[in-house]
């Protein structure tokens, strides 16, 4: 994403600055100790190096390396164009060596007074100085402020100076370490400041310690934490001093921010608390104003200013940083890229929104250089408007005005569009009564008499339920307008009364989590997409209450546009984990639930995607089972990764699928038939796989709080239940060919027919092929399996009786299992003269090959095809909505005969009245 929007530079001086020449005039003799170039923390500490050579004191020398770094910025940046990265990296990278500098500095004098703080276990206690907002971000501009937070990690007692004497507590000791720093960094003397330093962040403001330990920040975070908090919080970064940094210790500290900061779930009650935080700051911003007009082209907080580019960011990080680790970052610029990675803000946006950032940021820099002082104010001066149109590329004031004021329009378009929505939540439909004056249980019975009377009795047993009157007040608001919405939709006939009731049913458990109420007032397109796919089956109904996080995918703009896309889902979970891996995250029960979260909300999309008509039972099948395929190789990935005692880098190994899984018929919480092959000659290997395998199969079943993937079935391994859980490659071969006397069964062959290599060892796969291939093509005994292949027919029709007068679509005379067999007979016992039917194509291509071949009469293969499809969508749609796959058998009598008729040729006689 951009880091420019530059124009081409048109000759500009620095000097027009008058904090330019008050440097140059003063320093004249200094400027020289700055090295060439963009300075960076190596050239300015040898700047401090040198200052200090000249007899100047540490403070000192770290004042007049500041004017000499703001010098030489200006000069770069007005008369080179330097990019915006390169100013704010250096004006960062002058803050964290200040920083330290002053530390050890304060640690050296109070050691010397009243010894180190020491911890029980005999460790010196650290202070960490937290850098919050740009400073944590390393966006500081050049006459920013410093919001810092100072945390010390343990509480106890100082170890007393040389003599013993003058303990004094951690705290104590901690709030004189804060008094130095400032006095070294933000003091104001001869030679000006370092930093403006801003405590006003920490907990409880300027009425708490200036520093606090971390337990007691634990706590406030636990008990007194505020949502505009979780903002201030989310860049912060310890900057301070570098040896915490380097040693790790510092690390500590992310246990307390991160769950603070990033809820698990979807949290969209943040969005009021972002909205009166920008309510005030744009009212306190138009007060000012009100006296003096030239306020109101403030870059930073007037509207469409640099706060609400932030706002707009940074309040999609929170909503969806707990569940996507991937967008915990700090950087503005680096938070738009991976918003619009993760397709949550269109590229055409995020690159607008980036380069109004850039534009901004560098009118912000002009305004400060002008006199050093921390404005963002457009200056009144004309000769001022100029030169600041000229360093950034105009050729003229106009051109530059015109594209300030556009970038500030698509900034603030932007971010009314996200959170310029009344804090109500509306109602967007007849009948609404906000704004009435009136408690939230009022609103809900007042409504009543417009609701259908079944939705009506619902909402009545809200007024008094105990989960509605242990809400806050403002959470059975946002219940009260959704009601009001739902109520008008519904009189509209927008929504069913029966999309209403399941949605009534939803909702009710989740009440305590009003992070979703927030979600549904938020957005009504997605309360009304919800409100469709509940009135349209009863099974998704009951999948999002297993799995209501879901739901946040009906907000995406490519839900109903993209399929299932496996490189990328896989891509996500990996950039996930690296992002979880990075803070120290990535624990097991952490990856659990994260493969979890991935899977359902898949399988959600394909379920909408399904409910809206946009995909067909065929394609349904393949995205499920390509889904499934890329959480068995994500899952297979990780947990050979922490698999102890691992002998090499990958395994050799494979997942055979067979079933569903094998002929990528897959449905809605359809088992995986699976088995599990390794070749490898390491002494350890047998141990290692089965070890390999049993951690797999627990990645994949075991519930966790976000529920489980599949159910596993490994029953077509060599010899079954009782046979190894993993088997070499060898052993499976023999067993599949026939070699020696322990060999697969028909049934087994049966269902070679419909195996496929899902993932692993690639050698292995082409060998696999061959294996399979050779056991559907070898020649066979046609009566012998067709005996076999109509008795194990018989056997599954008595295991599943259907009652008279309705037709089973699955089990029935004439139904899918019928058209299974018959395809499975086809392919075992010609597969040898036809190679067209050795291919794992599936039944209705399967038909159509057969017919082709000449193996069933014309017509018989396309009807029995056209029927199987059909039975299929009748199934699909009854196991969807909760329903019996028993229907009037002459709603399918048509597919019904096509199937008989396919049965009669290939494994006849029907023998009718014994198959009714």
């Amino acid at each position: 994403m951009t880091q420019g929007h530059r124009r081409d530079p048109i000759p500009c001086r620095a000097d027009h600055s008058r904090f330019v020449q008050r440097i140059r005039r003063r320093y004249e003799n200094e400027l020289t100790c700055l090295p060439p170039g963009t300075p960076d923390r190596a050239s300015m500490l040898s700047c401090l190096q040198e200052l200090q050579g000249r007899r100047l004191s540490g403070p000192a020398a770290l004042r007049v390396l500041r004017q000499l770094v703001m010098e030489r910025l200006a000069v770069i940046d007005c008369e080179a164009a330097a990019p915006l990265s390169e100013v704010t990296r250096a004006v960062t990278e002058l803050a964290e060596l200040a920083l330290d500098f002053a530390c050890r500095l304060a640690f050296a004098d109070l050691d010397a007074l009243h010894g180190a703080p020491m911890t029980e276990s005999g460790q010196r206690a650290q202070l960490w100085v937290i850098g919050m907002g740009k400073l944590g971000a390393r966006e500081l501009n050049v006459s920013s402020d410093i919001d810092l937070i100072y945390v010390y990690d343990q509480d106890g007692e100082t170890a007393g100076n040389s003599e013993g004497r003058n303990r004094i507590s951690h705290h104590e000791y901690f709030a004189k370490a804060v008094k130095h720093i400032h006095n070294t960094v933000g003091e104001t003397t001869e030679h000006g400041q370092v930093f403006r330093v801003d405590l006003a962040l920490r907990p409880n403001g300027n009425s708490g310690p200036p520093a606090v330990s971390l337990g007691a920040l634990e706590e406030y975070f636990l008990v007194q934490g505020r949502e505009w908090e979780r903002f201030a919080w989310l860049k912060s970064r310890v900057i301070a001093p570098a040896a915490s940094i380097a040693d790790g210790s510092a690390s500590a500290l992310r246990g307390a921010v991160l769950p603070f900061v990033f809820r698990r779930y979807l949290d969209y009650n943040v969005f009021d608390s972002l909205r009166s935080l920008h309510r005030q700051i744009r009212d306190h911003a138009a007060k000012r104003a009100a006296g003096n007009p030239g306020r109101a082209n403030d870059v930073k907080l007037s509207r469409g200013g640099i706060r609400e580019i932030e706002f707009t960011v940074q309040l999609l990080q929170v909503v969806r940083g707990g569940q996507f680790p991937e967008l915990r970052t700090r950087p503005t610029l680096d938070a738009l890229q991976r918003l619009c990675k993760a397709s949550l803000m269109p590229t055409e946006t995020a690159e607008a929104l980036a380069q109004a950032y850039v534009f901004l940021r560098r009118v912000e820099h002009r305004i400060q250089y002008l006199d050093d002082q921390q404005t963002h104010l457009m200056p009144t001066r004309d000769d001022d408007l100029t030169w600041i149109a000229a360093s950034m590329g105009y050729p003229d004031l106009c051109a530059f005005l015109r594209d300030f004021d556009t970038h500030r329009e698509t900034v603030a378009h932007e971010f009314d569009k996200l959170l310029g929505g009344p804090s109500n939540g509306g109602c967007n439909g007849k009948g609404c009564q906000g704004g009435n004056g009136r408690s939230a249980v009022q609103d809900l019975q007042g409504v009543l008499a417009q609701l259908p009377e079944a939705f009506a009795a619902k909402v009545a047993q809200w007024c008094e339920h105990p989960r509605v009157l242990a809400l806050r007040e403002d959470a059975r608001v946002r219940l009260a307008r959704l009601v009001e919405r739902t109520g008008a939709w519904l009189e509209d006939g927008r929504v069913s009364e029966t999309a209403a009731l399941r949605l009534a049913d939803w909702i009710e458990p989740l009440l305590r989590r009003e992070s979703y109420l927030a979600l549904l007032q938020e957005r009504p397109s997605v309360h009304e997409r919800l409100l469709r796919l509940l009135g349209a089956a009863k099974w998704p109904a009951r999948y999002l209450q297993r799995h209501p996080g879901v739901i946040d995918e009906l907000a995406g703009r490519q839900l109903l546009d993209e399929r299932f896309d496996p490189d990328q889902f896989e891509r996500d979970l990996e950039d996930r984990r690296d992002a979880l891996r990075s803070t120290g995250e990535d624990d097991e029960e952490e990856l659990l639930n994260l493969l979890r979260r991935a899977h359902h909300a898949e399988v959600f999309r394909t379920l909408a995607r399904d409910l809206e008509g946009v995909l067909t039972v065929e394609q349904v099948a393949d995205d499920l089972s390509a889904l499934a395929d890329a959480v068995l190789r994500v899952t297979a990935r990780w947990c050979w990764d922490r698999l102890k005692n691992r002998h090499r880098e990958r395994p050799a190994f494979a997942i055979i699928g067979y079933g569903k899984l094998g002929g990528k018929e897959l449905g809605y919480g359809s088992d995986l038939d699976i088995v599990f092959v390794y070749e490898d000659e390491h002494d350890s290997a047998a141990e290692t796989y089965a070890a390999f395998v049993r951690k797999l199969i627990n990645w994949l079943t075991v519930k966790t709080g976000e529920g489980d993937l599949f159910e596993i079935d490994t029953a077509l391994r060599p010899n079954g239940n009782s046979g190894l859980l993993v088997s070499t490659f060898n052993a499976f071969e023999n067993y599949q060919r026939g070699r020696g006397s322990n060999t697969a069964w028909t049934w087994e062959h049966q269902a070679m027919t419909r195996a496929r290599f899902v993932m692993g060892h690639a050698p292995l796969q082409p060998r696999f092929d061959d294996i399979r291939e050779a056991v559907i093509a070898a020649e066979r005994d046609r009566l012998a399996l067709q005996q076999e292949i109509v008795a194990m027919r018989e056997r599954v029709r008595q295991a599943h009786p259907v009652r008279n007068g309705v037709f089973d679509v699955k089990h029935s005379p004439g139904g899918m299992v019928d058209v299974e067999f018959a395809v499975q007979y086809l392919v075992l016992s010609e597969s040898c003269r036809y190679p067209q039917l050795r291919a794992n194509s599936g039944n209705i291509n399967l038909l159509q090959r057969a017919e082709a071949a000449g193996l069933l009469p014309s017509g018989v293969g396309e009807a029995a095809a056209s029927a199987y499809r059909q039975l299929r969508q009748i199934q699909h749609r009854a196991r969807l909505d909760e329903a019996p796959t028993q229907v009037d058998p002459t709603t399918v009598a048509e597919s019904a005969q096509a199937v008989l008729a396919l049965w009669q040729h290939v494994l006849g006689p029907s023998r009718a009245s014994d198959r009714t």
